[in-house]
C-alpha cells in the first residue's frame, strides 16, 4: 500500500497532517502508526486489523509532522520523553473527525499512534451487529431486564465498545435516566447524561459511581471494569434496581465470572447481580463484490460436522478487487452469549469447581465463538482462516447438540 502519488515534502506540514489522516479514514482505517527511524517516518494504516505501510517520511519533515499532530490533539509540545494522551475534535472536508492520540517516547523519537473512533454500526443499533437470531434475541432478553449487570468481555480493539454503545441506543427511550461514567467518552449520546473520569483531581471510577446512586438512575454504564472497587460498587449497584452496562478485559464467558471472583467480589453478591455476558472478537469481513465459491477441503468438512453437526460443501473465499483489501471488506464480531440461570448462579455461589461450571456455562443453549464464526463462514460472511486463526479451538467447548438453535444473521449487508 506504499503511497508514491504524493509528496509531503512539497506542502505545508498542516496539509500533510490533513491529507494522511484523511486518506486513512476514507479506507476505513481503525489506527494510523506513525514509527520514529533513523532516516525519517514510517507511517502505517492499519485495516481491517491488518497493519500497511503507507508512506516513509523524510527526517526533514519528521520533527514537524509529530509537533503538529501534538498541538492538533493538546499536547505539550515541548514534553518528549514522556507519553501524552490526546483527542481530535474537528471537521475536515466535511468529515467529522473524533480521534484518539498517543505518544510513547522511544530510541528513536517519539511514536504517535492515532486512533479513529467510528460508531457509526452503533448508532444504526443491535440489528447490525451480525448477531445470529438465537443470540440476538438472548441479548434482547437481557436488556428487558430491570436490573442485574450485564458485560460485553474481549480483547483491546474487538469492538467491545461499539457493542455497548448499541445497547446504550436500544435502551435510551423517553422516561429513562441513563448515566454513564467513561474514561474517555467516545461517543456523545443525545439524551444520555456522560460522565468524565478525570483520576488526577481524585475523580475515579469508584469516587464517580458512588455519586451516580444518588442520581435515580435506571441504567448505568460504565466503560470498563478494571479494578475490585470498581467491580464490588457495580455489582452492588445492580442488585439494588438498576441495570449496569459495563466491559471487561476476558476471552469468554467462564473467565469473566472467574475474573469478578479474582476481584474479591463476594460469590452470593455476583451470582445474584450476574444477567448475562457477551464475549466478542473481530475477524475480517469478506469483500461481497467479488468473494468466490469454492469446494471445502477434507478438513473443513470434518470441522463443519464435528463442531456444528451439518455437511458443508462449498465455502465462499477471498479473490480480491479494487474495492477491498487482500479479498477483505471491514470487519464483523464472532459472539458468545451467556444468559445466566438459576443453575449457574446457584453454582457461582456455592463455589463450585471450574470443570463442573464449565459444564454448566457451555450448556445446549451457548453457542461458542468457534460455532457461530463457522457458521458465519457457511453463510459466506468471512473465511475458514480468518475463524480459525482468531479463535483457539483447543481451548473451547464445541457440542454438537445446540443444532437446532436458528442460525440466520440479523443482517446481511
Amino acid at each position: 500500500m506504499n503511497n508514491q502519488t504524493i509528496d509531503f515534502t512539497k506542502m505545508p506540514v498542516v496539509d500533510a497532517v490533513n491529507a494522511i489522516i484523511l486518506t486513512a479514514v476514507n479506507k476505513g482505517a481503525s489506527d494510523i502508526h506513525f514509527d520514529p527511524m533513523d532516516d525519517g517516518l514510517k507511517v502505517r494504516i492499519r485495516i481491517d486489523g491488518i497493519l500497511e505501510t503507507y508512506t516513509i517520511l523524510p527526517n526533514e519533515i519528521k520533527q514537524n509532522i509529530s509537533t503538529r499532530i501534538k498541538i492538533l490533539s493538546g499536547m505539550n509540545i515541548t514534553e518528549t520523553r514522556l507519553p501524552q494522551d490526546g483527542a481530535i475534535k474537528q471537521k475536515l472536508n466535511n468529515i467529522d473527525l473524533d480521534l484518539r492520540v498517543s505518544t510513547l517516547p522511544s530510541k528513536k523519537g517519539e511514536k504517535i499512534v492515532i486512533r479513529i473512533l467510528d460508531y457509526s454500526r452503533s448508532l444504526k443499533g443491535i440489528e447490525y451487529l451480525y448477531f445470529s437470531e438465537s443470540n440476538y434475541k438472548k441479548v434482547m432478553r437481557m436488556l428487558r431486564q430491570p436490573y442485574g449487570i450485564i458485560l460485553v468481555t474481549g480483547a483491546t480493539g474487538t469492538g467491545k465498545s461499539t457493542t455497548v454503545y448499541s445497547f446504550l441506543q436500544k435502551l435510551n427511550v423517553e422516561g429513562s435516566n441513563l448515566i454513564t461514567v467513561e474514561d474517555p467518552i467516545e461517543m456523545d449520546i443525545e439524551g444520555v447524561n456522560q460522565v468524565q473520569v478525570n483520576s488526577e483531581i481524585g475523580l475515579d471510577f469508584a469516587t464517580v459511581l458512588r455519586s451516580i446512586l444518588r442520581q435515580d438512575p435506571n441504567i448505568i454504564m460504565i466503560g470498563e471494569i478494571r479494578d475490585s472497587e470498581t467491580a464490588k460498587i457495580a455489582v452492588r449497584a445492580s442488585i439494588t434496581g438498576h441495570l449496569v452496562l459495563s466491559t471487561i478485559h476476558t476471552n469468554n464467558s467462564l473467565n469473566t465470572i472467574e475474573r469478578l471472583l479474582d476481584m474479591d467480589v463476594e460469590r452470593y453478591l455476583l451470582a445474584s447481580a450476574l444477567t448475562g455476558i457477551v464475549s466478542q472478537k473481530l475477524v475480517r469481513k469478506l469483500c461481497d463484490k467479488c468473494k468466490k465459491l469454492r469446494p471445502t477441503t477434507n478438513f473443513e468438512k470434518n470441522m463443519f460436522k464435528s463442531v456444528l453437526g451439518i455437511d458443508v460443501k462449498e465455502v465462499y473465499d477471498v479473490e480480491g478487487c479494487s474495492e477491498c483489501t487482500h479479498g477483505y471488506k471491514g470487519r464483523l464480531a464472532i459472539q458468545e452469549v451467556l444468559v445466566i440461570n438459576q443453575e449457574i448462579r446457584d453454582a457461582i455461589s456455592s463455589g463450585i469447581r471450574k470443570e463442573n461450571l464449565r459444564q454448566l456455562v457451555y450448556n445446549k443453549d451457548v453457542i461458542t465463538m468457534l460455532q457461530d464464526g463457522l457458521f458465519k463462514v457457511a453463510a459466506g460472511f468471512t473465511t475458514f482462516d480468518e475463524v480459525l486463526k482468531t479463535v483457539e479451538i483447543d481451548d473451547v467447548i464445541t457440542p454438537t447438540n445446540n443444532n437446532n438453535n436458528n442460525q440466520s444473521t440479523q443482517v446481511n449487508n
